[in-house]
């Protein structure tokens, strides 16, 4: 598409810009971050231009626009009016469309939030930049709510650690030098963006060592009070009121702009729950996510490029489509899922069930599914009662035709799943060598084939989408505790924990998250269908019946499992060991096999006198 540059002026700065485009039609500006520079955007830019008129720029001190006489003239408002310039200078007489990755979307925030260009801005579309007080307001909230909170505090507090090396003296500097030699190789390993001509920037070097102005200029008690005071001794930085003895009242960042977040699932910087700390504040937020890392645009810009034209199409009066749909009630604040798809086998009773309710309580639409179409169709009934969206089907995992159509009914009616969760299965107790071909098949085809096929079929299709998924099988402490009375059950479990491992590291590339959940032992129905086999009709009834009431007094109820599948989700966790003995084990197989072995052998012999005393006759 044609292509032209000019220059912009903005105080004593000259701003490298570059237009292109269809002219007349809606105008949408991409801002850049550090150490980028406007480069950064050529390939979703390029996609763009044929729709769009599309404005990029090099920020101050990057590329080919000026440097600022004083090292830390980057303050917000200054670059407030630097994009101010900028939309005069290239006649953006109608509202834009802004999108901002990085410092750039710490920018936007700061227009759609603020007085200054009030009127100006049609929509924003913020990616890996989330707003300070959005960001304030997260961390206070997480650490009021408990010892997670803190947790997910503390783990944003780790991957920031790089914020206050740049923002010291000589320290920054020497981190600048180092990210400017290695920054090409990062963008190559973990971004999966192999550099090219622009990106990294000739300038790198000098636009890193530039950039430290951003973070010292803007993070800190003295970037609170830096600012032009006015006669009455207050300063007004970045739109907020700031006293000249640094009380800054930072508000609580509502617009009345719309937003999209674009949330990279991979990103190494910030974690989803502070990249998705705006909702609350913004009321018309748009979520998206990304399987990606930090820079996304360079990574996947087909995607980005289609969900800013989506977006921004539906802003100018373009119907909602089903994908706006979902990105819209994903901003629905306390609905972690909002909008999701999540199909969830063996979802008539225990950990399923609990599991359907747990996922459309945060907001999803649920595929509820299992043998018994009845049990199914009850748990939908409860959900809606409950005002959630649930649907039945009848599906036999061991049947892998069923599993077919069960896919193709999915896709087909609902779409593309974004969480599945495999956990139908049945247990079988005896020893191996009274587990006969029949049973040894039907547990292998259920409990391992069953979560090999749901895997597989809805996997493709999450590949094939190419945005994020995640895919959760349900495994067990079984899996790593040896037990000469389950073997079977013990084997299929311990292939799912492998397999699940396995299936995560393939689909990483794709940004697809998978999560082997261990429950423990388990207040639910399995327990009482428990087949026993090579025991007498009568012992195998006392057997299971005492199994059951012990699962009762252990008293851990499905529903704390679900929490912890959702957590799985949200978290990306690998493998979640949910309760204590399933911790337990876990570390005694690591630390020490041999224990685990021998307690197992103790289990063994303290079952054998159990059972010695059901065989034997009463009076």
């Amino acid at each position: 598409m044609p292509m032209r540059d000019q220059w912009v002026r903005s105080g004593e700065i000259e701003l490298a810009v570059r237009v292109r485009g269809v002219e007349n039609r809606p105008t949408v500006v991409l801002v850049h971050g550090y150490p980028d520079t406007g480069a950064m955007w050529d390939e979703v830019a390029e996609r763009l231009s044929g729709r769009f008129r599309v404005v990029v720029y090099d920020v101050r001190g990057a590329g080919a626009s000026g440097v600022p006489a004083d090292p830390l003239d980057y303050r917000l408002d200054a670059l407030m009016g630097d994009l101010e310039a900028v939309l005069d200078g290239v006649g953006a007489d109608e509202p834009v469309h802004l999108v901002g990755h990085d410092w750039g979307s710490v920018q936007g925030w700061e227009a759609v939030i603020g007085d200054r260009l009030r009127g100006r801005v049609a929509s924003f579309t913020s990616i890996s930049g989330p707003d300070r007080r959005h960001m304030a307001r997260w961390a206070r909230e997480s650490v009021r709510s408990g010892p997670r909170g803190v947790a997910e505090v503390l783990g944003q507090v780790r991957r920031s650690v790089y914020m206050p090396v740049l923002m010291t003296p000589w320290a920054g500097e020497a981190a600048a030098r180092v990210l400017a030699a290695g920054f090409g190789r990062v963008m190559r390993l973990r971004e999966g963006a192999d550099p090219r001509s622009g990106h990294p920037a000739g300038t790198l070097a000098a636009d890193a060592r530039n950039g430290l102005g951003l973070y010292r200029a803007n993070m800190g008690r003295r970037a609170d009070v830096r600012g032009r005071a006015d006669a009455r001794g207050r300063a007004d930085v970045g739109g907020r009121a700031v006293t000249d003895r640094g009380a800054a009242t930072l508000g609580d960042g509502r617009t009345d702009v719309p937003v999209q977040l674009i949330v990279p699932v991979k990103d190494r910087y910030g974690s989803q729950a502070l990249l998705l700390s705006a909702r609350g504040p913004v009321e018309r937020l748009y979520v998206r996510r990304a399987p990606a890392g930090h820079w996304v645009a360079r990574s996947h810009p087909d995607l980005v490029a289609r969900w800013i034209s989506e977006f921004a199409d539906h802003i100018e009066g373009a119907p909602e489509t089903p994908a706006i749909a979902h990105a819209r009630a994903a901003g629905v604040p306390g609905k972690d899922f909002g909008g999701d798809l999540v199909v969830i086998t063996g979802a008539g009773s225990g950990i399923g069930r609990a599991t359907a309710h747990a996922f459309a309580a945060a907001g999803a639409r649920v595929v509820v599914a299992d043998i018994d179409e009845g049990a199914a169709k009850r748990t939908v009934e409860e959900i809606q009662a409950a005002d959630g969206e649930a649907h039945a089907y009848g599906v036999d995992v061991a049947d892998a035709e069923a599993m077919e159509r069960f896919a193709d009914h999915v896709h087909d009616t609902h779409g593309v799943p974004d969480v599945v969760v495999n956990n139908a299965g049945i247990a079988i107790a005896g020893s191996l060598l009274e587990t006969s071909e029949e049973e040894w098949n039907r547990i292998r085809s259920i409990n391992l084939d069953g979560m090999y096929r749901g895997s597989r079929l809805f996997g493709r299709l999450m590949v094939a989408r190419g945005e994020w998924g995640h895919i959760v099988n349900i495994s067990s402490m079984a899996a790593y505790l040896p037990s000469a009375d389950m073997p079977a059950y013990g084997a299929t479990k311990a292939a799912v924990l492998q397999m699940t491992e396995s299936l995560r590291l393939d689909l990483d590339r794709y940004g697809i998250g998978v999560s082997a959940v261990c429950p423990g032992v388990i207040d639910t129905p399995i327990v009482g269908r428990t087949r026993f086999v090579g025991m007498p009709p009568g012992v195998e009834t006392e057997l299971r019946a005492w199994i059951v009431q012990a699962s009762e007094r252990r008293g851990f109820p499905p529903e704390k499992v679900a929490r912890a599948i959702l957590r799985a989700v949200r978290q990306d966790r690998p493998v979640v060991l949910v309760t204590a003995e399933a911790r337990l084990w876990r570390a005694l197989s690591r630390v020490s096999p041999t224990a685990n072995r021998a307690l197992a052998r103790f289990g063994r012999r303290a079952g054998d006198r159990f059972l010695t005393g059901m065989e034997r006759p009463q009076d």
